[in-house]
């Protein structure tokens, strides 16, 4: 198992790139979003890798950082997904995303990366969700977002969505307007009211 490489990169042509190891060049699959975390120069980079040996090819995918990477391989081990959809999914979404659309139940992010359909989206937030639950997001902003929907979760919040999506209002909406106003601890009938101020 090859775990990392460290060279200079001689080429690049998303999604491939070219890695010079001490003479040795080293054809390295990327998704696209590292290609911006990469250097312009010439400069040595680490590049954290995974090794695949099938019948008919030796194929090395490589990722600007190991988080990526553990995400890669938590992927392909979803039925129905191999390293190029996987490499896919990592071109159109970080990490810290897919991890909140797998915790916020975010089926409609998922399906807007290109070749990912509606029963796709849903095998995968069903099939990584378990490996993912420990992860901890750095983006504070999404794991916010995360907290927010663990909010909308418990019967208060549940509840006044009930109660709104009931008197007309669309799901979404009143799902968004919950999670704007809701704070720990309110009561359901304290959240509807706040809520139908809000969507006047």
């Amino acid at each position: 198992m090859i775990g990392f490489l460290r060279g200079k990169i001689v080429a690049k042509q998303p999604p491939l790139l070219s890695l010079d190891v001490n003479g040795v060049g080293y054809e390295i699959t990327c998704p696209t979003n590292s290609f911006s975390a990469l250097p312009t120069d010439e400069t040595e980079t680490t590049l954290y890798t995974h090794f695949v040996v099938r019948e008919d090819a030796q194929l090395l995918y490589g990722f600007t950082n190991e988080r990526d990477r553990s995400l890669f391989r938590t992927l392909i081990k979803v039925n129905g997904v191999g390293p190029k959809l996987a490499i896919t999914i990592l071109s159109g979404i970080t990490a810290d995303e897919y991890v909140a659309c797998v915790q916020t139940d975010d089926v409609a992010r998922l399906q807007s990366i290109p070749g990912i359909g509606s029963k796709t989206a849903k095998r995968l937030i069903v099939e990584t969700r378990d490996a993912l639950k420990n992860w901890k997001i750095q983006n504070l902003q999404l794991q916010q977002q995360v907290e927010n929907a663990d909010n909308l979760n418990n019967s208060a919040a549940a509840d006044a969505i009930a109660a709104l999506v009931s008197l007309g209002y669309k799901a979404n909406e009143a799902r968004q307007t919950v999670s704007s106003i809701y704070t720990p601890g309110a009561t359901s009938e304290k959240v509807i009211r706040l809520a139908l101020k809000e969507m006047r």
